[in-house]
Parts: structure tokens; C-alpha cells; sequence
């Protein structure tokens, strides 16, 4: 799945979860500060992207994602590393 299918879907996840329209999430958004996320709204976005997804994510890699961009980019490795292991 393309990075640019990723984003409209976490897009969509959070305009969802939040009732809000964002037209375009670049990279440099900050969860919290940018899209006013607070940890409720944290977890519940997470969680909906891991079942979307089909991955999991750990305490480590959530504690290090702060931006949409270190979000996409952690789905694309997720994503990427699990086609390779059903494709072997």
C-alpha cells in the first residue's frame, strides 16, 4: 500500500474519531499540538490503525511517534515487513 493510501486512510480514521475535517495532514503535524489529540484520543486512534493495518505496535514505537509523518512512516515499515513475511 502507498504512503499516499496510508495518509487518506489515517486521515480518515481521525476525522472519524474526531469529528473534525483535515483536508491534508503533512508530516510535520504533531499529534497532540497540531491535531489537539489528547492520549484518549491517542489510543483510540492506534487502535484503529492497527486493526486497519493488521499490525501491532509496541510501547517503544509508540512512545517515539509524536508526528503524522513518524506515523506513516512506522505503518509503511509495519506494512512492508509484513508482506515480506507472507510473501516468503
Amino acid at each position: 500500500m502507498s504512503r499516499d493510501k496510508i495518509r487518506a486512510t489515517i486521515i480518515d480514521i481521525i476525522e472519524n474519531d474526531l469529528g473534525v475535517r483535515h483536508e491534508d495532514l503533512n508530516d510535520e503535524i504533531s499529534l497532540r499540538d497540531g491535531l489537539g489529540l489528547d492520549s484518549v484520543d491517542i489510543v483510540s486512534v492506534i487502535s484503529q490503525i492497527e486493526r486497519q493495518f493488521k499490525i501491532r505496535l509496541s510501547q517503544v514505537e509508540l512512545e517515539q511517534i509524536s508526528t503524522v509523518g513518524q506515523v506513516l512512516d512506522l505503518i509503511v515499515a509495519k506494512t512492508e515487513a509484513q508482506f515480506k513475511s507472507e510473501a516468503a
